[in-house]
Order: C-alpha cells, then structure tokens, then sequence
C-alpha cells in the first residue's frame, strides 16, 4: 500500500479532480462518445467542492483519488468516488471508501447510497453495501446499480 494521506480537497483542486474522474472513467473501455455524453457528470467545479464533502486522497502532492459526498438529512449519497487507473488495486479506493463512511457516521449520517459503475458494484459489496436496486443512467437504457450501506454508531 502506498503512502496515502486524505485530506479534505479544495477549490483549487478541481482540475486534477476531474483528471481523475475522467481516468478512472476512461479506464473501464467506454468509447470516447459516452465519455463525452457524460462529461458534465464528470466534472468537478470549484463551487462543488466548497459546497459539498470532498476529500482526496494524495502522495505527497500528486492525487490518487478522491470521493465527494451529498445528503438529504441523515441519509448520504456517493456523488463520486474514482482512483487514478496506476494506482487501482494498491488499497487506495478502500482507503476512501473507509474514510467515507467515516465521515457519514461523523456528521451523524445513517445510511450512505451509492449509484455505482457496474465496474465497481462488486467492489463497493466486498466493503459491505448491498444493492437494492438500480437507477437510470445514460445513454436511455442503461441502469446502474443502486447499492447501500448502513452506518453503524452514527452520532
């Protein structure tokens, strides 16, 4: 595992964000039409980031990953959660997700959903969500999975 510090992200972090959004995105093989299709989806702003959690996950000054969160109440949603492609599969991603939940239980969050890739559904079961259904995506047709984990200890 590399050496991995999250902290919160900041405005200024936008682009590399986004840079690794489309990565990640690009490396499940989606054609280039559906990256664009999705682009806006993909895209961090600085306005979101000072609006929403959103922390990284960096080695020294280069970001490997991040996740932001939105939430209606107690619950919690996933907006985003993507790793760099050369750093996938070295504990990055659980890192995140970890400090996700994390971050739910400590904002007295009980519940935190999850649309997902269908690339990364058995990635987000193994860290203990369960699919209860799924959700429209695009391009009209495709769904995505719609998984959930229960926070346990929420203040």
């Amino acid at each position: 595992m590399e050496d991995v510090t999250i902290r919160a992200a900041t405005p200024d972090d936008a682009h590399d964000l986004t840079r690794v959004a489309h990565a990640a995105k690009r490396h499940w093989g989606y054609p280039d039409a559906l990256i664009e299709l999705w682009r806006n989806d993909l895209t961090l702003t600085a306005q979101f980031i000072r609006t929403h959690p959103v922390y990284c996950a960096a080695a020294g000054s280069q970001i490997l990953g991040f996740y932001a969160l939105s939430r209606a109440q107690a619950a919690f949603e996933l907006e985003h959660m993507w790793v760099d492609p050369p750093h996938m599969g070295r504990g990055v991603g659980r890192q995140l997700f970890q400090h996700a939940v994390d971050t739910v239980r400590a904002l007295g969050g009980t519940s935190l959903t999850i649309a997902a890739d269908p690339n990364a559904e058995a990635f987000y079961q193994r860290l203990g969500a369960r699919r209860v259904g799924a959700v429209p995506s695009q391009p009209p047709g495709r769904e995505l999975p719609l998984l959930v984990i229960t926070v346990r200890g929420a203040r």
